[in-house]
């Protein structure tokens, strides 16, 4: 395939992936052919629809290894869903009566782009394979090669999503210090609350990389550095139930034992019931425009704070959220491994005109791959099964049941 210009797109939420995956992508294709002219859409699908694209000079493809040592995306994200109309209309994106994909696909016909690379989750992609469709029936080719971006690790068929490893290390490393509070006051309850909409992969890997790290320390009880008061004693996710009152009792005895009790939350656990809650009281839910309820507008770490802080008798309670911190960070070293190696396969089936997701195929044996747009997903349930998961549990000293959770 002959490519002369190939176009970048990062989406959705922030991961500590996108400037990784950048930066590997240009440096991939310059050397590959310095011919081939590269640009970024700045701010997504935002981008995209204002026709605003930055082009990678000389500087940029001779620097572009620097964008691994960085967080954040270095061509903006948004949220936009190409979708919905109204949403678009009211933004300023496009005209009344306009169809925001047409739009799309004609500033890509008109920038004279072969290629589309599109860094996101399941929408992002999804979306981007429907422009490559309209195109096609417009008489003009564009491959879209998707790279899968989630620190949920929620996208269907992939086992593992980009960022999400570091992540969830990251928001163990927020948790040292904030559970470093825990003899800030007599008989505190401390909640981390991790991000997470559907998916528990985000808490349950963090609670497991802090519980990691709490193993490899040395403690002194003597000197009041004492294990028990450093250890997790929950951990909250939308794919278990669990008997609230049972919980309490539980977390009662061992608050009145060593004085704190530290909970990791996931912000998508308990949901239902808060949103069941708000609107019997007549209280609006506001939503994003994907249709998701806006998670920081519920709180729901405030909520599981109000169910348990009298039942245990807390003094004290300490909500603290670790999202902004850990999905902005650069990419550790296993994500680094990951996305090189996803990009390599990124730039030759792009070359090949191979469209699909780059990922490792749960249903073929963790094949890496270009996977069909047609069978990304989002929303794919964390597995509590794992025996690593169950094991944590155990040692936790919680009892819990697995949801039939909605997914794949």
């Amino acid at each position: 395939m002959n490519v002369r210009r190939v176009a970048l797109l990062t989406a959705g939420g922030f991961a500590p992936c996108l400037s990784t995956a950048v930066g590997d992508l240009i440096e991939r294709y310059h050397k590959h052919d310095p011919s081939i002219e590269i640009i970024g859409y700045q701010y997504g699908y935002h981008g995209l629809l204002t026709n605003n694209y930055v082009v990678f000079d000389e500087q940029a493809r001779a620097n572009a290894a620097i964008l691994r040592d960085f967080g954040g995306s270095p061509i903006g994200n948004s949220r936009v869903k190409l979708t919905n109309s109204q949403n678009l209309v009211d933004r300023g994106l496009i005209k009344p009566g306009e169809n925001a994909l047409e739009v799309a696909a004609e500033n890509l016909r008109q920038a004279g782009v072969d290629v589309l690379h599109t860094i996101g989750g399941d929408d992002t992609n999804t979306t981007a394979a429907d422009l490559a469709a309209y195109l096609h029936e417009n008489n003009y080719e564009l491959t879209v090669v998707g790279l899968p971006k989630t620190i949920d690790n929620d996208i269907v068929p992939i086992r593992q999503s980009l960022g999400a490893w570091t992540a969830a290390e990251q928001a163990a490393q927020y948790a040292q210090n904030i559970i470093g509070e825990h003899r800030s006051n007599p008989r505190m309850l401390i909640i981390h609350e991790v991000m997470g909409r559907n998916c528990g992969y985000l808490t349950a890997q963090a609670a497991a990389d802090y519980r990691k790290w709490h193993q490899e320390q040395t403690w002194v009880p003597s000197a009041g550095l004492s294990p028990e008061r450093w250890d997790i004693h929950a951990v909250y996710i939308p794919e278990i139930s669990f008997d609230l009152d049972v919980e309490a009792s539980r977390l009662r005895a061992i608050m009145d034992e060593i004085g704190n009790v530290n909970i990791f939350l996931s912000e998508g656990a308990g949901v239902s019931e808060i949103i069941a809650e708000l609107l019997e009281a007549g209280i609006e839910v506001e939503r994003d425009p994907f249709g998701h309820v806006k998670l920081d507008t519920i709180n729901p770490g405030q909520w599981f704070a109000k169910q348990f802080a009298q039942a245990i008798g807390a003094e004290k309670v300490m909500v603290q959220k670790s999202g902004y911190f850990s999905r902005s960070a650069r990419s550790n070293a296993r994500d680094l491994e990951l996305i090189g190696s996803m990009a390599d396969l990124a730039v030759e089936c792009a070359l090949r005109g191979e469209p699909g997701v780059i990922g490792h195929d749960e249903e073929d044996n963790d094949t890496l791959k270009a996977i069909d747009f047609k069978r990304i997903a989002g929303a794919k349930a964390f597995d509590v099964h794992q025996p690593w998961f169950g094991q944590m549990m155990a040692e936790i000293g919680q009892a819990w049941e697995a949801k039939e959770v909605l997914g794949h």
